[in-house]
């Protein structure tokens, strides 16, 4: 491994070093050369079994790209088991706040006037503050409250270094073992690493909030915060400020006033239409990123990170989910297979039964409750132990489904996502084939068809004037020819100049009962001459035989 002599990297690795040991992975340290990153005292210390919760908060130590990386974990179904996969799932990324003379300097340079200038009043006292950026309330010159998302000093230096340092180790280990191999943690950080960067750049969040605004317009119960573009840049995001409270965290008198089958309802479906319509979702829709607002609608926060899937990887996923819903286990797995693909060693019998049977068992979604996020992250772990590989986006959508089910459950204790799913599948088919015909989607194809209708005339008059003057051909590559005829002209060849061989020993044979005074170490000269001759053909043939055709063989 290519070690870096920068302190800051140094410990780095020592920090990684610490989390393989004391969670159980002692061998890949050996295997990374980090041994040196670690002291003897601290190996015994942390050797110990730690449990899963210990693995959450030793990540909210190490800082912001720990944070997520953990995040990013959690969705790891096929690396992690259940309850680590818990424990990260309610990581906080709640870290100390940074002191109010930055954050006024920070939006002053950014967004080019004094914060007294920009807003009416602006609260010096953070909201909760999160890994990446604090939240400060604030109040617009024309009255509106809205909300300022500022981002850490440095943040992004810090974040770019920590990958680095992940990367090196990430790359070393898919390179020299089978772990990495099968779960490839190089294609995980650079994944990893598209999402912080973008979650660093406040006017792709921004962006985001428009888009899935648009896209979710038609569920009244459904609010996205609107961005404030004049006051928005790549450091700060200033908007609408809604207010309402975590749905997990609402009392149980409270769930009582609200309709929350019909809420549970819309969330789900507003979701199924970003995944499987839209090609654009919110991807992390934790508990703390879903409000139940004053007047009772559903609040979508934090769109920093969001998924994109294509038309193809839609389709697929609705035969996955229908396949679910209906308990198709069969149909399940071939839905799966066409979203990803093979590595080498792929056991697709066992990967098909290992679905069908994983289908089958959640098959009593009424009675089991079944958590559809859960049975996706599932399939992740099917498919590392049958070295098939599943696309980012399937993971990201598995996390958030899960996160969706948290949700809906504490909505409506009955919710059944089954129903949902077969009640909108018409529906959702209905409008992606009415969007593969828009007149945007027809263009690209208007214009080959017009390139073929211009071409066709011109092509049809080659393909008549060839045929007419008997020069038309057709070129089949099934079989090479050439290498058929000069294989069977070698035969004859041989065949002949055996014979050739067998006639000049026959007749020297002959020859030498004839008397003469012509004699070559005392046998008659011709006999003899004719005997050399045979033998040197021979020789000749054997050494074509033995040396020529073997060099043939290898360059084939």
């Amino acid at each position: 491994m290519v070690v870096s002599l920068k302190p800051e990297r140094l410990k780095r690795y020592k920090d990684v070093a610490k989390l393989l040991i004391k969670y159980g992975r002692s061998d890949l340290i050996s295997v990374a050369g980090l041994e040196g990153s670690v002291v003897p005292d601290e190996i015994a210390a942390e050797s110990e079994a730690a449990p899963a919760e210990d693995l959450a908060k030793d990540l909210e130590k190490l800082g912001p790209t720990f944070i997520k990386l953990g995040q990013l974990l959690s969705t790891r179904a096929d690396l992690l088991p259940g309850p680590y996969l818990e424990a990260l799932e309610r990581l906080q990324d709640h870290i100390e706040p940074f002191p109010y003379e930055e954050v006024e300097r920070i939006v002053s340079g950014e967004l080019g006037v004094r914060l007294s200038k920009a807003f009416a009043d602006f609260d010096p006292a953070p909201l909760p503050a999160a890994s990446l950026a604090q939240v400060h309330k604030a109040h617009m010159r024309d009255g509106r409250a809205v909300v300022v998302k500022v981002q850490r000093p440095d943040i992004r230096d810090l974040i770019v270094g920590d990958l680095e340092a992940l990367g090196e180790i990430a790359h070393f280990l898919d390179q020299h073992t089978e772990l990495g191999r099968r779960y490839e943690f190089d294609n995980m950080l650079v994944n990893l690493r598209k999402s912080i960067l973008h979650e660093l750049d406040f006017t792709v969040e921004a962006n985001n909030l428009h888009t899935i605004s648009e896209n979710l317009a038609e569920f009244d119960n459904i609010v996205i915060p609107e961005p404030i573009d004049d006051f928005t840049t790549t450091r700060v995001l200033t908007m609408e400020f809604i207010s309402g409270k975590k749905i997990t965290a609402l009392n149980p008198l409270r769930l009582l006033e609200i309709d929350g089958g019909l809420l549970a309802d819309e969330l789900w479906s507003a979701y199924l239409k970003q995944f499987l319509v839209d090609g654009i979702f919110h991807a992390d829709p934790h508990p703390g990123n879903v409000f139940l607002t004053d007047d009772d609608r559903i609040a979508l926060l934090d769109l920093g990170m969001v998924g994109r899937v294509t038309r193809t990887f839609q389709d697929n996923l609705l035969r996955l989910l229908l396949a679910i819903s209906e308990g198709r286990g069969e149909m399940a797995s071939e839905a799966a297979i066409r979203m990803g693909e093979p590595k080498e060693g792929f056991d697709r019998a066992t990967f098909e039964r290992r679905i069908t049977d994983l289908v089958a068992d959640n098959s009593d979604a009424v009675l089991s409750r079944m958590n559809a996020g859960k049975v996706t992250l599932d399939i992740t772990r099917i498919s590392a132990d049958c070295w098939f590989r599943l696309p980012a986006e399937f993971t990201m959508i598995a996390k958030a489904l899960m996160n969706l089910d948290r949700v809906v459950y504490t909505l409506d204790s009955h919710f059944d996502p089954n129903v949902i799913i077969r009640d909108r599948a018409n529906e959702i088919l209905q409008r992606n084939i009415l969007k593969s015909v828009a007149p945007s989607n027809l263009l690209s194809g208007v214009v080959d068809l017009k390139e073929f209708a211009e071409k066709l005339p011109t092509r049809v008059n080659r393909i008549l004037d060839a045929a007419g003057n008997n020069e038309l051909r057709f070129k089949v590559d099934a079989i090479d020819e050439k290498i058929i005829i000069e294989g069977l002209q070698k035969v004859a060849n041989r065949i002949t100049l055996g014979l050739v061989v067998a006639a000049l020993i026959v007749g020297a044979a002959m020859l030498m009962r004839v008397e003469t005074s012509f004699r070559i170490f005392g046998y008659p000269g011709l006999a003899m001459i004719f005997f050399l001759l045979a033998a040197a053909a021979g020789l000749l043939l054997a050494f074509n035989i033995l040396f020529y055709d073997e060099k043939r063989r290898s360059k084939h």
